[in-house]
């Protein structure tokens, strides 16, 4: 069975790097989730041949942070073997760079290069060959490996000092965990870009829209941000991408910056092929107004050109300032921008009440669209720019995606025009608006009488990834709710087909598909009901959660708001929204029309293997030596009892492995929660046969990796 496991790891390592490396699968997805699945069943079988290093770890546990990070494979404060040595910090281990990561001195013209090029060969007599790059824009990160594994992964932090993001890291499917190639060092830092690719970018923005929480304003933003969660299963879902460019260590054996990029390539990193080696200034030149015009087709966000001086020996003669290097330099692009006109502005209320303003512009091509709306943001951007309509105003690309106004051309402002007004009562319904402190939207907090905000509130439930409820568009949603057939989602079971053949656009067939839809929307699962709810912050994966961990409607119902925040991916501010929501009468009373209704509002139930933990609340934190954390929690479950992400007044048992969370400890200990290890963990569940001294867990981990939710496939997973 161990040559089998071992088999299935190179095997799949091989695919990942032919799929996500060398864009040249050898096989179907389906091939590669069977041979993945197979491999996952091996492992929770058989949880003594656990690696860190496994491709089934890729798509990350549900480890929260614990204030500490794992420090490499298992490497020690003081080890250096994986690059640098650890600290202490907040929610991330602090770790020392073994060598300081330095940012680039920064350039935004052509005469600034030369003048980088006349500096740097005025101090040798040789013909100096430089590597250009693309900037990435994204996130810097340091990788540690050791004889050929990823032993540790850092972000720059302040260049000296970062976080320590092993976990994280783990998840990125284009960074290998074992490399290959007969000439690796025994150990070396590789440096590069964790980026977002756009088009997670903008599938990330849509689901933080649809949940009620803001965009992030651009993929660098979004990819810093995602880096830094505390749960690895979260990060995988993000879909983050990397590109590696700079290898440091002691004895390399290359003379040149492009010959360690070559054997970058062949050790199985993924190296940019847009990288060239130029030797002279007019190259350069060349490359760098190639790459201007490139970049708008790129999958990824670019901001620049890198130029370094190819050969080690004239790097290191050169040497460094305080802050960067003075062998590289970085050519920033001009954020492309053009010159409008503020037509009007609109201020749209969202399904969640919250107040944008979009600016109507007079049509103008910008990155190689043709823009004729951009963002506003909010009120205080707006009295920022002292925007007023008939402006002549500059539009650039945030990220280059979203199209916002930057700035006004004074010169050019109509005498008459009159600051802008951030309105104070909806536009929509009328309700005085009300700001968040600490939030920058304004709100209408009309809710249930708002007619945006229903329509916006019904979509979001017939959506697909809701309830999944077909020909029901926006368009029709509102005609329903103008025609005063439908006020709430509960509305939607009582309508038959005679209300809706009548109705503009639809006719008998099509009133009868959708009264099917709904019909048919009565199977979907606990978890996207509470979804389609639309209570502000909870998205697909908190929905997810929240359902595993409260099981019913009732239980999350009574749930207070310390209780809330105990389940995993919920916060203080998410456990204030779904109280807020759960305690308006009104709400309550749809959500009992929709339980009438024949919705589900309970979890399916798993067969319990015991009811040794019946009744009992346990956080776990720490590593275990005899389990994953994912197998000692669905163990927790299916043993009857319930996991919580962190301790709170109901905690009834802490579970504590190697390097427990000091946070946790401390407010165990002051709530004076009972402690117990793994192995009074097993004797607690029963899970203990003395005739042959071999634990049930062993024999059980089968059943209990079915009982962990895996997340749904998109694309390849690991």
């Amino acid at each position: 069975m161990e040559s089998r496991i071992r088999a299935l790891r190179e095997q799949l390592s091989r695919h990942n790097h032919k799929y996500y490396i060398d864009n040249s699968p050898e096989i179907s997805d389906a091939e590669f989730d069977r041979l993945m699945r197979e491999l996952a069943d091996l492992e929770a079988a058989h949880p003594e041949l656990d690696d860190p290093l496994s491709p089934t770890r890729r798509v990350g546990s549900d480890l929260t942070g614990d204030g500490v990070g794992t420090g490499g494979n298992g490497g020690s404060a003081g080890d250096v073997s994986g690059g640098f040595t650890a600290g202490s910090g907040g929610g991330f281990a602090s770790v020392v760079h073994r060598w300081p990561m330095l940012s680039l001195a920064n350039t935004y013209s052509m005469e600034d290069v030369a003048d980088f090029c006349r500096r740097v060969e005025a101090d040798t007599d040789e013909n100096v060959e430089y590597v250009c790059e693309l900037k990435f824009d994204g996130t810097a990160i340091s990788l540690s490996y050791h004889n050929g594994a990823l032993t540790g992964a850092a972000t720059r932090g302040d260049g000296v000092r970062g976080d320590d993001v092993t976990d994280n890291v783990r998840t990125i499917r284009s960074i290998p965990l074992k490399l290959s190639g007969g000439d690796l060092p025994a150990s070396f830092e590789i440096r590069g870009e964790i980026l977002m690719p756009l088009a997670a970018f903008e599938r990330l923005n849509a689901e933080r829209t649809e949940a009620g929480e803001a965009a992030f304003a651009n993929p660098r933003n979004a990819a810093a941000g995602s880096l830094k969660l505390q749960s690895p299963s979260a990060v995988a879902r993000r879909g983050l991408d990397a590109f590696l460019y700079g290898v440091a260590g002691d004895g390399l054996p290359f003379a040149t910056h492009s010959e360690s990029l070559d054997a970058a390539r062949r050790w199985g990193f993924r190296v940019s092929e847009h990288t060239r080696t130029c030797r002279s200034l007019d190259e350069i030149n060349a490359y760098i107004a190639k790459t201007d015009a490139l970049r708008h087709s790129l999958p990824y966000a670019t901001d620049g050109v890198v130029i370094k001086v190819n050969s080690f020996a004239l790097q290191r003669r050169l040497g460094m300032t305080a802050k960067s290097p003075r062998w590289a330099v970085a050519y920033k692009f001009a954020a492309e921008r053009a010159l409008s006109r503020l037509k009007s502005v609109e201020f749209s209320v969202g399904r969640t009440g919250a107040v944008t303003p979009v600016a109507n512009l007079e049509p103008v091509q910008l990155a190689g669209t043709t823009v004729r709306r951009a963002s506003m943001h909010n009120a205080d951007q707006i009295a920022l720019l002292d925007l007023r309509v008939g402006d002549a105003v500059w539009v650039e690309k945030g990220g280059e995606i979203i199209p916002k106004i930057t700035g006004v051309e004074l010169s050019e402002r109509p005498a008459e025009s009159a600051t802008l007004q951030f309105p104070t009562t909806c536009p929509a319904c009328g309700a005085a608006l009300v700001r968040i402190e600490g939030e920058a939207r304004h709100y209408c907090p009309n809710q249930n009488h708002c007619p945006p905000q229903i329509v916006g509130r019904i979509a979001h439930f017939v959506s697909r990834r809701a309830m999944d409820i077909d020909g029901l568009g926006e368009e029709t949603i509102a005609l329903l709710v103008a025609q005063g057939l439908a006020s709430t989602p509960a509305d939607l079971y009582s309508l038959r087909a005679a209300d809706l053949s009548p109705l503009p656009r639809l006719g008998e067939k099509s009133a009868a598909g959708i009264v099917e839809g709904v019909a048919r929307s009565r199977r979907v699962p606990f978890a996207r009901v509470l979804f389609a709810l639309g209570i502000r912050f909870v998205g697909e994966t908190t929905a997810r959660y929240l359902a595993a961990h409260f099981r019913t409607m009732d239980a999350l119902a009574a749930a207070s708001v310390e209780e809330l925040a105990g389940a995993e991916e919920v916060g203080a501010k998410i456990a204030a929204s779904i109280r807020e929501y759960l305690s308006d009468p009104e709400n309550l009373a749809i959500l009992e029309r929709l339980r009438a209704a024949g919705l589900r509002f309970e979890a399916e139930e798993t067969a319990r293997l015991s009811d040794a933990l019946a009744g009992k609340n346990i956080v776990l934190s720490g590593s275990f030596a005899g389990h994953s954390r994912d197998e000692l929690k669905a163990l927790v479950e299916l043993h009857g009892g319930k996991n919580q992400a962190a301790v709170a007044a109901n905690t009834d048992l802490f579970l504590a492995g190697d390097k427990v969370g000091p946070a946790k400890l401390a407010k165990a200990r002051k709530l004076n929660i009972e402690f117990i290890d793994e192995e009074r963990f097993i004797e607690l569940i029963g899970d203990k046969n003395p005739g042959d001294g071999e634990t049930t867990g062993d024999k059980k981990a089968a059943a209990a990796d079915s009982k962990i939710e895996k997340n749904p496939s998109q694309g390849r997973l690991f």
